[in-house]
């Protein structure tokens, strides 16, 4: 099970959450492609149920995934709430 992005699948994300095409480090991209790693991981473990080490990997992203989220929520509220709708997650 490979948890990297295509690198197609990293340019759409880029386009649609990102500034420009290079902006691959603003915290909304970032949220953006571990939203997309999550949920890749989430249905691996659906068929793999006592693969621990992606489990511990996988709550280990959503952890920093939140505390990015947390970042932007700081910085812009509108931003966040935008970001938050757009992925479909909780907030």
């Amino acid at each position: 099970m490979s948890i990297n992005l295509k690198k197609e699948n990293k340019k759409e994300i880029i386009k649609k959450y990102g500034k420009d095409e290079k902006d691959t480090g603003s915290a909304a991209v970032q949220v953006a492609m571990m939203s997309k790693k999550i949920n890749e991981l989430t249905e691996h473990l659906k068929t793999n149920q006592k693969d621990f080490a992606t489990k511990r990997g996988l709550l280990m992203m959503v952890g920093k995934r939140k505390r990015l989220l947390s970042y932007i929520k700081d910085q812009n509220l509108d931003e966040y709430r935008d970001l938050v709708k757009k992925l479909k997650i909780r907030g």
